[in-house]
């Protein structure tokens, strides 16, 4: 992936997450959630992607997360 700005894509849909830790906690959410957030996918779908290939898949699935 090309990262030329220094940022990288938020992987998730901003308004969904704030409104789902309010209704979870009543808590807000701090600007930089998302993109810590995303980092974190990102870290989880690279080790689900090598998983796969470890077992000669070309399918990320369900059970590649641990």
């Amino acid at each position: 992936m090309d990262d030329s700005q220094g940022e990288k894509e938020i992987l998730v849909v901003v308004s969904k997450l704030k409104q789902y830790i309010r209704s979870v906690s009543g808590m807000n959410t701090a600007g930089n959630f998302a993109q810590a957030l995303s980092d974190a996918i990102r870290k989880l779908c690279d080790q689900a992607i090598e998983k796969a290939k470890t077992d000669g898949r070309k399918t990320v699935m369900d059970r590649d997360i641990s």
